[in-house]
């Protein structure tokens, strides 16, 4: 049965414009933390802490939240005459709240405490997605961050950055796990920033040596405005 275009009333055509029109995966406009869907690539070159902070930009930009200034939680450690970054003080003041508007932590204090709201059903993606764990398959749980469990960077000495983010071939990565779950039941196991150092047949910053742990070079990102 055909309906004449006549007979339509302009509400009836508002509405069908307005769900057209509606962006896809439209969160939460009060959206200022996310596990990326995806990783930039090329394991755990990232094209350095900027490069990151696009990605970060990028997908908050696709989603509707690209208004806000987004950073990756990474750190990196002191090199080449340049002083370390703590991934704590590159992510503003909070609180923060995932795509479905529950708040995972209210400041920087609470972020890294034990008593923070980060769990498999809180951290999500910028699509509102929860991020496969352990026990899924395939596990994605492992969180490329470079720091310690207080979010401040390693001392210079063993690499925990991948050359700060820089490379796919030397040194490894410190991880946390997204979904606070580990092989064992210790804190640092089951921490979501700090869990262990990347590994693999390439020597862990590949993106097969992320995959190979459980990992698929994913970022927190966080809204520092």
């Amino acid at each position: 049965m055909r309906i004449a275009a006549k007979a339509l009333s302009p509400l009836c055509f508002a509405l069908i414009a307005g769900v057209f029109a509606a962006p896809a995966n439209a969160q939460s406009a009060d959206t200022s933390f996310f596990v990326t869907s995806v990783g930039v690539g090329g394991g755990a070159n990232l094209g350095g802490l900027a490069g990151a902070d696009k990605h970060c930009q990028m997908l908050a930009q696709a989603t509707g939240a690209g208004a806000k200034t987004w950073h990756a939680y990474l750190s990196t450690q002191a090199a080449d005459g340049q002083p370390a970054v703590n991934a704590r003080e590159r992510i503003g003041k909070g609180p923060w709240k995932n795509a479905k508007g529950a708040v995972i932590a209210k400041d920087v204090a609470d972020l890294h405490s034990a008593g923070n709201n980060l769990t498999k059903q809180t951290a999500l993606s910028e699509k509102g997605e929860v991020i496969n764990g352990r026990g899924d398959t395939p596990n994605r749980h492992d969180i490329l961050t470079g720091s310690q469990a207080d979010g401040t960077a390693f001392a210079t000495g063993e690499d925990r950055t991948c050359k700060n983010w820089t490379s796919a071939t030397q040194g490894s990565a410190m991880l946390g796990h997204s979904d606070r779950i580990g092989l064992r039941d210790d804190d640092a196991s089951k921490s979501w920033n700090s869990s262990h150092p990347s590994r693999g047949p390439d020597g862990g910053c590949s993106q097969a040596d992320l995959k190979s742990t459980g990992g698929d070079g994913l970022l927190y990102c966080f809204a520092s405005n």
